[in-house]
Order: C-alpha cells, then structure tokens, then sequence
C-alpha cells in the first residue's frame, strides 16, 4: 500500500510538472533553449510511471513470499503475481471497488490488507465464504459441518529456524474442484475453533496449518482488505525449478 501511495505521488508530481511546462513555462522559454532538467526527465519518467501504476493497480502485482505460513504450495523467498481483477477493480490506495468482475472462491490463495494493521500485505486460503460455518479440531478442517476430503501424502521434511530439520504429514486437500497440499505437525498443539463468517467476510487459513497466524488468531477478511487473487510464482533465487509454477 505504502509503494502505491509513493507511486501516485511521484505521477502527480512528474504529470504537474510536464503540464505547467506545456501551458506555461514552454511560451517563456526563448527559441532554441533547452528544457530545465526537471522538465526534461517528468516528460521522461511520467508515461512509464503511468504505464506501472496502472498494471500495478488494475491488472497484475508481484508480492514475494516473507515467510512460511503457506508452505509447501509456497516458500519464503518465492516471487509471486497476483491477479488484481479477479475479485473486481478496486481505486487505488483506497481500495473501493468500482468494478465487479468477481469474488473469491474456496481454495483460492489470495492477498489481503492484513486486518490489524491494513499497511501489512498477507496471503493466505480461502477456506470459509460469507454465511460459512468454519470449525477447526484436531487438525482438520470442516465446512458447514461438513469435513474437508483430505488424503495422506506422505511426509514433508524441511529445514526449519536454526537450521533444523523438521518433519511434517503432507495431506491434500480438496474444496470444490481445487486439490492442494496442506502440512501438519503432529507435536504442534491445533488451533481449534468455530467461527460463522459473517456477511462481506473471508475466513483466512494458511497451508501450514500449525504454524499459520490467520482467521483462527485475529479473525475474519473484509472484502474492502482483497488485494487479488495469487497465480503464478515468476522467480525463486534459490531454486530455479519453481519458476512458472501455477499456484493452486
């Protein structure tokens, strides 16, 4: 939000600068004069800066992944797109929608304005949609009463905070027509709950159920704190192969 705030300014002020130029200033200038360096680079860096912002704002963003809370579909250091109409239009920095194209599904992975301090970017699943009954116990997930189909998918061991191995169960999970792999560690205590999402709300969960602080902990996603929806990992530093892998 902060480098969108900064983005807008810096086009205000490029875009003020080429327009005083062009009604006023260019009649003064004798013939021949070159432009003041101001000028020069505003008319430079405004239609690029214009061309950004609006991608950025309308169309796609990268994020990179700080942490993690969404392993094993994502990891810390992946660089990610996120589609910014999926869920409809949105003014900038104000993040009003004046366009809607859509809403989020259950399964999708999207970014958020993280409800306690809106200035933080967060991303997550959708595991709950308005109206939605979310219960949490003994590490599994239920659905208006219903559980999640899951499936055991043998163990995923990583290297954890100071360079420990740990090990987790890799388990599947399928909501609607989406299948995606969750951990869970069994000597982690589970977050249980039960939670009615309320209208215009999103209840947020992580992949990496016992070490996610999402929807269980600070609650519900307004639907004015959608960013968009995560689709692509374009880069990872540290493992090449991720790069152009779809995320579902």
């Amino acid at each position: 939000m902060m480098f969108a705030l900064f983005m807008l300014v810096i086009l205000a002020v490029t875009g003020l600068i080429w327009l005083l130029d062009s009604l006023f200033l260019k009649k003064r200038r004798a013939p021949g004069k070159a432009e003041p360096v101001l000028v020069e680079y505003s008319k430079s860096f405004f239609p690029v800066i214009l061309l950004v912002f609006v991608i950025r704002s309308f169309i796609v963003e990268p994020f990179k992944i700080p942490s993690g809370s969404m392993m094993p579909t994502l990891l810390a250091g992946d660089f990610i797109l996120v589609n910014k109409f999926t869920y409809g239009l949105r003014v900038p920095i104000l993040n009003n929608t004046f366009i809607a194209l859509g809403e989020p599904k259950r399964g999708d992975v999207f970014v958020f304005h993280y409800p306690p301090d809106p200035s933080i970017d967060y991303i997550k699943r959708v595991v709950g949609l308005p109206g939605d009954r979310i219960s949490y116990r003994d590490k599994q997930l239920f659905v208006n009463d219903q559980p999640v189909p899951t499936t055991a998918d043998g163990n995923y061991d990583y290297v954890g905070s100071g360079l420990s191995m740990i090990s987790a169960r890799r388990i599947q999970e399928q909501m609607g027509d989406k299948h995606y792999d969750t951990l869970i560690h069994d000597d982690s205590l589970s977050i249980d709950g039960e939670a009615v999402v309320p209208e215009g709300h999103y209840f947020a969960m992580g992949d990496n159920r016992d070490n996610s602080r999402d929807s269980r902990v600070w609650g519900f996603v307004p639907e004015d704190n959608l960013v968009g929806r995560a689709f692509l990992i374009w880069w990872n530093f540290d493992d090449f192969g991720r790069i152009g892998t779809r995320i579902e």
